[in-house]
C-alpha cells in the first residue's frame, strides 16, 4: 500500500450530537440594526423579484450555510460549512434545525469539512461532508441519534466540493464530488486551503488516460526558501508526469457523478471530467443537470474566458446497473464552450497559458446545457413544480458570484453572479429571478439586499422557493476572506399564495 493510500484510510467517521439553540425573533426594524458590522442590515426592499412575488427572511446570523432542506412537516435544515474556508471568525460545522413551532436545534460533528450538502428522506438526514483525503456521505437518524457512513471511498482533500445526495423518481441515490486541483494540476495556490492538511491529495480518472507528459513548474511552498519544482495531471504535488504515461482510471475518481442504492450500494459512475458538480437537480422526468465553474484566470496554468455551465447528463437515462463507461465532459482540457483551453480565445491576460494534459482523451459529451458568464459561480439548485409558484419546469439557479479580482483581471468579471437564475433547461436560455437593485453583493453596492445566494430549494408543496445566502466574502486581488454571522435564508412566494 502506498503513502498516499494510507493516508486516506485515516480518514474515517466522526461523532456527532444534538444541543438546543437558542434564537430570537427579530423586527423589520431590528434587521437594519444588526449587530455584525460585515453586514450591519438586511432589507427585501432592496431585492428585486419579478411583479408578482414577495421576499421576506426567514433566518438570519448564519455561519458559511451551503444547503437547505425540509422535511414533510414544513421542519428546516441548513447546513453550515464551518471554517474551511478563511474565514472570521472560526466557525465549527453544524447543521441548524428550525422546527414549525419555532424550536431550534444544532447537529454538532467533528469533522473537518461541514456539510456540503443535506437531504431529508424517509425521516432520516442524509449529508455529503468534504474533507480529509476522500469523501463521506453519511446517514443521520434524528430520533434515535443513529450515524451511519455509507461512502468514503471518493477521492477528496482539495479545492472542489461534493454535490448532492438527491434522490430522483427511481429512488436511486445520486451524488458528485470535484476535482482535488483548480486547473488539472496540484499548484502551490492550494496550499492555501485543503493541499496543506493533505498534502498528498491527488485528482484521479474515471477511465484511463494518456498523459502527455506537459508538466508544470512551480514554486514549492513546502520549503522556506525558493525551489522549484514540477508537477504532473493526476499526480501529488511535486510529482511530475511521463509523456506516454497510462493512468488507471476508477470507480471512485473525482471530479464525477455516480448514482447508487439509497444505502450506497451498487455504486455506478454516470460521468467524470467535471471540474465542480455542486449543485444537482433531477426533473419530474427524472432527467439530471449538474452545475459546473469554469477555470481560473491566474496563476502557472491559466484559463481564460471559460463560462459556467450546466451539464445534462446523459447517462442517467440508461436502466441502473448498464452503464459499463461513463460520459467525459472535459476536465482537465477542455472548456465549457467545447473548445480546448489551449484556444486563442482562452489564452489569458494573467498567468502562465496552459498546456493539454491528455494524448487521445475521451469523446467530449457536451454541449452544455446552458452556458453562463464567466466566474458566476452557480451552485445549488431546483425545479419549480408548481403552477402555484410559477414557472413549472424550469430550474432555479444560486450563483454565488464572482471571486474576481482574485481569480480574474478583466473588469466585466466583477459582478457576475450574485442573483438568482431561471434556466430554461431545453432551450438552453435563462432570465434573472431574483437579484439586487445594482447587481453585485449588498456589501460592494450598498444596500441590505441579497449577498451571495449558494443553494435554492422548494418548499415540499412547491408553493415557495427558499433561496440560502452564503453572506459576506470580501475578495482583493490576492485573497477571499468570509464573515460568520452573515448569512441569510430568504423565502419568495407568490403574493396570492403569500396573502391567502
Amino acid at each position: 500500500m502506498d503513502s498516499n493510500e494510507t493516508q486516506r484510510k485515516k480518514n474515517t467517521g466522526f461523532k456527532i450530537s444534538k444541543a438546543k439553540l437558542k434564537t430570537a425573533s427579530t423586527s423589520q426594524q431590528d434587521l437594519h440594526n444588526l449587530p455584525t458590522q460585515a453586514r450591519p442590515s438586511v432589507d427585501p426592499n432592496d431585492v428585486v423579484v419579478p411583479e408578482g412575488y414577495v421576499v421576506e427572511p426567514v433566518m438570519v446570523g448564519l455561519s458559511f450555510p451551503t444547503d437547505v432542506s425540509f422535511a414533510d412537516d414544513g421542519t428546516i435544515f441548513v447546513s453550515e460549512g464551518g471554517s474551511s474556508w478563511p474565514t472570521r471568525p472560526y466557525m465549527p460545522a453544524r447543521i441548524v434545525v428550525r422546527h414549525p413551532s419555532g424550536e431550534t436545534e444544532a447537529i454538532t460533528m467533528n469533522v473537518h469539512a461541514g456539510p456540503r450538502s443535506v437531504t431529508w428522506r424517509d425521516g432520516e438526514l442524509y449529508m455529503f461532508f468534504k474533507g480529509g483525503y476522500h469523501a463521506q456521505i453519511a446517514k443521520y437518524n434524528l430520533q434515535t441519534g443513529d450515524l451511519k457512513i455509507l461512502i468514503d471511498q471518493i477521492p477528496s482533500g482539495g479545492w472542489h466540493e461534493p454535490g448532492g445526495p438527491i434522490f430522483g423518481p427511481d429512488g436511486l441515490m445520486y451524488f458528485g464530488h470535484g476535482s482535488v486541483t483548480q486547473q488539472g494540476v496540484s499548484l502551490p495556490a492550494g496550499f492555501t486551503v485543503d493541499l496543506a492538511k493533505h498534502p498528498l491529495a491527488l485528482d484521479v480518472p474515471g477511465q484511463d488516460v494518456t498523459l502527455t507528459g506537459n508538466n508544470v513548474r512551480s514554486r514549492d511552498p513546502r520549503l522556506p526558501f525558493p525551489f522549484m519544482i514540477e508537477t504532473g495531471a493526476f499526480k501529488p504535488f511535486g510529482t511530475p508526469a511521463k509523456k506516454g504515461e497510462v493512468i488507471k482510471g476508477e470507480l471512485f475518481c473525482n471530479s464525477a457523478v455516480w448514482r447508487s442504492r439509497p444505502d450506497g450500494t451498487n455504486v455506478e459512475l454516470l460521468a467524470w471530467g467535471i471540474r465542480n458538480p455542486f449543485g444537482m437537480a433531477m426533473n419530474e422526468e427524472g432527467e439530471l443537470f449538474v452545475t459546473d465553474n469554469d477555470f481560473e484566470e491566474k496563476g502557472e496554468r491559466a484559463i481564460a474566458n471559460d463560462p459556467d455551465r450546466i451539464w445534462h447528463i446523459k447517462k442517467a437515462r440508461e436502466p441502473f446497473g448498464s452503464v459499463t463507461t461513463p460520459d467525459w465532459y472535459g476536465f482537465p482540457d477542455i472548456c465549457g464552450d467545447g473548445l480546448p483551453v489551449t484556444h486563442e480565445s482562452h489564452l489569458p491576460l494573467r498567468g502562465k497559458a496552459p498546456e493539454l494534459l491528455l494524448e487521445n482523451p475521451p469523446e467530449w459529451a457536451g454541449p452544455a446545457a446552458f452556458l453562463e458568464q464567466p466566474h458566476s459561480c452557480m451552485c445549488k439548485m431546483d425545479f419549480s413544480t408548481s403552477d402555484a409558484f410559477g414557472y413549472k419546469g424550469e430550474l432555479f439557479v444560486a450563483e454565488w458570484g464572482t471571486l474576481a479580482p482574485l481569480n480574474s483581471p478583466r473588469p466585466e468579471d466583477l459582478d457576475h453572479g450574485f442573483r438568482v437564475i431561471r434556466v430554461d433547461v431545453k432551450n438552453g436560455t435563462a432570465e434573472p429571478f431574483m437579484h439586487n437593485k445594482k447587481f453585485g453583493p449588498a456589501s460592494t453596492v450598498g444596500s441590505g439586499g441579497i449577498e451571495r445566494p449558494v443553494s435554492c430549494k422548494f418548499s415540499p408543496d412547491g408553493k415557495s422557493l427558499y433561496v440560502l445566502d452564503w453572506g459576506v466574502a470580501k475578495v482583493t486581488p490576492g485573497n477571499m476572506m468570509g464573515f460568520a454571522h452573515t448569512g441569510v435564508l430568504w423565502k419568495v412566494t407568490r403574493k396570492e399564495e403569500n396573502n391567502g
